[in-house]
């Protein structure tokens, strides 16, 4: 089943070329943040282009039950009445943050050095989800947290009440981690450090910035070194969300492997730690140019046009770049069926503890579909058969992941059979208009009857 209802199987199938304008929504992390850091401020913080997919919303509705006031204005643009670094209410129910990995966590950092305690849930997916990486590190501060076993969902978060600041050495790259100790920082006296080996999209440093907190960023022979002093006064803000650049991965995949294709995708985030994926492209020969390049709200952005692109080449992606990227993989991996050669990508543990194990859906998925995919624990190679020769006919289990969801839906548009997929329920967390908008640009996908 999907996340909030009934699985809606979903078909795609081989289709003339796409063209037109892709408006793909607003950025889902920089969404998240707008309105946890909306909430913590003193004042009101507008909010345009926000994201309205599920995840998004279910973080609105948990800045509410911690007692701010926010208001969906309509077509995206929204206001948020915060209450302050440490003026967080408790609770009266539980907090179910639905599919969303990333609200959840964050949450549970912006509310770990308040005196309060909160209980967490979510669907299926996300109750199977670790959540020790961000309780441990949280843990340093004195809070407390009770869960399932394995430190899984539902689960009680024990705010500390005389919180400490901490020095914290991130062991995994996770910019949830980072950023769940940088939000509890914001409640702790003195400097709250984080040091990341391998630097991590940067979204809650550069807002934590925009909004007033004092914060620092150096490199060290440690690594990225973050300094927070903690106690602040947030001052409110009006963010304009750019584009999602993970959303518009796939029109942009979509176009390079459906033949006459020619796509346009207007106002996307090109912040350096999540351009990975469109820099691999190019390197694998794809016709994707950036047009239009500008700065807004801090952020480099830029209109991205991709076209057919029937030569493309197998290579191994740099390791270094899997931070920029780890939520493209799955697409890159359908990329890469369309490719000659081989698509090497390493360094992707992270990939095992998304919303599912995206190695392993992905390479059942494209085996099935007549691919051969390699893998191991941190690495998966996928052979591409070249433009034309992907065979498709299979149905995929989405595993409650939206973008296994969509990549699967993405390859089944040049394959030679219809690709299926037993649930495209899930998308709506974070791609609500993704069946409209592909199918705007001539894409044949449909949902099944059942």
């Amino acid at each position: 089943m999907s996340s909030h209802g009934a699985p809606i199987p979903m078909t795609s199938r081989a289709c003339g070329p796409l063209n037109g304008t892709a408006e793909v929504p607003g950025d889902k992390s920089i969404s998240h943040r707008s309105l946890i850091l909306g909430a913590l401020s003193v004042g009101e913080t507008t909010i345009t282009g926000l994201l309205e997919g599920q995840d998004v919303l279910d973080t609105a509705k948990a800045m509410r039950a911690f007692g701010s006031e926010v208001v969906d204005h309509g077509s995206g643009s929204w206001s948020v009445r915060g209450v302050g670094v440490g003026g967080f209410a408790e609770p009266e129910n539980v907090i179910d943050c639905g599919n969303s990995g990333t609200g959840v966590r964050l949450i549970m950092g912006a509310m770990a050095t308040s005196p309060i305690s909160a209980t967490f849930t979510g669907d299926a997916s996300l109750n199977g989800r670790p959540m020790a990486r961000v309780t441990d590190p949280l843990a340093l501060f004195g809070t407390q947290a009770v869960g399932r076993a394995e430190g899984r969902l539902p689960m009680t978060i024990i705010g500390a009440a005389d919180p400490i600041p901490v020095r914290y050495v991130v062991p995994v790259p996770s910019a949830q981690v980072k950023s769940a100790v940088l939000l509890a920082g914001l409640n702790a006296p003195g400097k709250t450090v984080v040091i990341e080996a391998e630097a991590t999209r940067d979204h809650t440093e550069r807002m934590l910035a925009g909004f007033g907190a004092e914060i620092t960023v150096e490199d060290t022979d440690e690594g990225r070194k973050i300094t927070l002093t903690g106690q602040p006064e947030l001052k409110p803000q009006h963010i304009d969300v750019p584009r999602d650049p993970s959303s518009a991965a796939f029109p942009v995949c979509a176009a390079l492997i459906v033949p006459g294709s020619d796509v346009l995708v207007p106002g996307i985030g090109l912040n350096p730690t999540r351009a990975g994926l469109f820099a691999t492209l190019r390197d694998m020969g794809a016709d994707l140019t950036y047009e239009n390049e500008r700065t807004e709200g801090g952020e480099p952005v830029a209109d991205l046009r991709a076209r057919f692109s029937p030569n493309l080449k197998g290579i191994e992606v740099p390791p270094e770049r899997a931070a920029s990227m780890i939520d493209e993989y799955p697409v890159l991996s359908v990329v890469a069926s369309y490719a000659q050669g081989q698509t090497v990508m390493r360094g992707v543990k992270e990939l095992r503890v998304k919303e599912s194990d995206r190695i392993d859906a992905m390479a059942k998925g494209l085996r099935a579909n007549g691919m051969e995919v390699e893998e191991g624990p941190d690495w998966w190679i996928v052979t591409g058969r070249g433009h034309g020769n992907v065979p498709g006919g299979a149905t995929c289990a989405s595993q409650l992941d939206h973008r296994i969801a969509m990549s699967f839906l993405i390859l089944g548009m040049a394959a030679q059979n219809p690709v299926r997929v037993d649930d495209g329920g899930p998308i709506a967390t974070s791609f609500p208009i993704f069946e409209p908008l592909m199918q705007q640009l001539g894409a044949q996908v449909s949902r099944d009857v059942v």
